[in-house]
């Protein structure tokens, strides 16, 4: 019940920083309050949809009432496994564009623009093209995460690139090497037909060592010893203790929540629980950001989506065929095509981002009512909407009070109105003709912009990015919560490492940004120089001030 470094959570993050610091020679202690991810719902990429829609791998948040969007509560997963979030994500894997983390260093977190975190996301990576092109010098060989590119067999795939290459937009090789703009294929956390979890790359092989060990809890606070983090206090009354250090790895949700519950954050929300204040940091659980997305869906002219696998029988052949050889339709997440665009001229990167899938679905897994069909997931990338998560009580069971305060920008309307005619676009290209049937959603009809925006308020999701609520920043900034080392401002031996450090998110998924995190973090935990600096310069449309495409 003792280590030198104590995680808590055991997602992305934190078991990149146990394989690290165990690496390093020091005692880890990784407390993690879900179970086992072991079994094919988890480890088969194509069974995604379940684990995310199961209370036993999943904490099961929803926001509050989301009054932008008629009153919704949108969900929002986070994994309550072993592996935390990558066990249960859609397995996608975007760095983010190089501008994002110069954004970060600008906004005061100092060592984190992209020239200084591109040698830490080479170091994490073991990449594979699989024949598809790249750039190999910009991509990690020989790290723990295996990243991977679907077969891409299905015709809709190439039409999806074609058809945004006749639409006038750039092609891609590999949006995360030199050039993210542009159609191409995406890139999975998949290895040899399984999920490639951070539980898998990073926490297995940690455990391995003597020095490195897993316990099962519910961490409820952090446990402080005249103003230094000396534990933390279990669920129960067990409390379990760090001689060097306490570290947050619990995601953007629950890693605010246990230090509020600490006593870290405003110090009004706090005395109105009657938790009494032991650093007054009023940006603990602000600064919440998502991406919200729409599902664009198209009925197929030719019977080629996977709809004819959306059965008992065929479902039971692709498990049977994944569980005997790891192989076929069950080893892709079937996200196998992406692009990232800019939404108008005089945005120098791209503000949107499209995941193209060979079946109209939802991420439930109920699938649309017209049989065969196809779908562009797309939303904007950098909405300047912000909400917040805050204590519903003193009591650590209770779940937070999360309010996103989705599309209370007004550009967030235009945006998306954007979004879905550029994709009505792109659909209307010579490459879908023998595909496209017609528009199942939002439907031929909804052309206004009235039209349009009550369809967003009715149908937007989230695509299950939260981020922000512990951001890093300079230490004289009143809304900051960890310096550019991690460490919470106004107490000692206590660090926050994962996705809420973000101070403004990132383009694309957060898997890869959020072990970025926790790789980096890790130098900084163990006093290390970080890794020289990249020189890296990743493309720019050289008309980004004047042209759209």
């Amino acid at each position: 019940m003792e280590a030198d470094f104590v995680i808590v959570g055991a997602g992305s993050a934190g078991c990149a920083m146990a394989y690290r610091l165990s690496e390093a020679g020091a005692s880890v202690l990784v407390i993690e309050h879900g179970g086992t991810d072991a079994g094919p719902l988890i480890q088969m990429p194509a069974a995604l949809s379940y684990p995310m829609n199961m209370a036993r791998y999943d904490w099961g948040y929803a926001s509050e009432p989301e009054p932008h969007l008629n009153g919704r509560r949108l969900a929002c997963p986070r994994g309550k496994v072993v592996g935390g979030s990558s066990s249960i994500n859609g397995m996608v894997y975007v760095r983010g564009h190089a501008m994002d983390f110069d954004h970060w260093a600008e906004a005061g977190a100092g060592g984190w623009a992209y020239a200084d975190v591109l040698p830490y996301f080479r170091r994490m990576e073991s990449w594979h093209s699989g024949g598809h092109g790249g750039d190999a010098d910009w991509r990690g060989r020989d790290g723990p995460l295996h990243v991977t590119r679907g077969p891409r067999r299905n015709p809709l795939f190439s039409a999806f690139v074609e058809a945004g290459r006749q639409a006038g937009y750039e092609v891609t090789e590999d949006y995360n090497g030199e050039k993210q703009e542009g159609f191409g294929p995406m890139e999975q956390t998949v290895w040899k037909g399984r999920r490639w979890s951070a539980a898998n790359a990073y926490l297995r092989p940690a455990l391995k060592r003597a020095n490195c060990d897993l316990l099962r809890g519910l961490v409820e606070r952090v446990v402080f010893d005249e103003g230094r983090a000396t534990g933390v206090a279990l669920a129960g009354g067990k409390v379990v203790r760090a001689r060097r250090e306490v570290i947050l790895a619990a995601s953007s949700i629950n890693s605010p929540k246990i230090l509020m519950l600490s006593g870290i954050g405003d110090g009004a929300d706090l005395a109105r629980h009657a938790i009494a204040v032991r650093a007054h940091r009023p940006g603990v659980g602000a600064n919440l950001q998502d991406h919200l997305e729409l599902y664009i869906q198209m009925a197929a002219r030719q019977p080629v989506t996977l709809y004819k696998y959306w059965n008992l029988f065929g479902k039971a052949m692709i498990g049977a065929q994944w569980l005997l050889t790891g192989r076929g339709l069950g080893a892709s997440n079937q996200f196998e095509s992406a692009a990232f665009l800019r939404s108008r001229a005089g945005v120098p990167y791209p503000d949107v981002q499209y995941h193209f899938l060979p079946i109209a679905v939802r991420y439930d897994g109920k699938v649309a009512a017209e049989g065969h069909g196809f779908q562009a997931h797309v939303g904007p990338m950098r909405s300047a909407s912000r909400g917040s998560v805050r204590l519903r009580s003193p009591d650590p069971a209770d779940a937070p009070v999360i309010r996103f305060n989705y599309m209370s920008d007004p550009q967030d309307w235009i945006d998306f109105r954007t979004c879905i005619r550029m994709t009505r676009e792109i659909f209307a290209q010579p490459a879908f003709a023998p595909f496209v049937r017609h528009e199942i959603q939002p439907g031929a009809a909804v052309e206004s912009d009235a039209a349009l925006d009550a369809f967003v308020a009715a149908h937007a999701e989230s695509a299950y990015h939260p981020c922000g609520t512990c951001r890093m920043g300079r230490r004289d900034d009143p809304s900051a919560v960890v310096d550019e080392t991690g460490r919470v401002i106004g107490v000692e031996g206590l660090r926050v490492a994962d996705s809420s450090v973000f101070p403004r998110i990132t383009n694309g998924n957060l898997n890869a940004p959020s072990i970025m995190v926790g790789e980096k973090m890790s130098d900084h935990i163990l006093g290390r120089e970080p890794l020289p600096r990249a020189n890296d310069r990743p493309w720019v449309h050289p008309d980004w001030r004047t042209a759209q495409r």
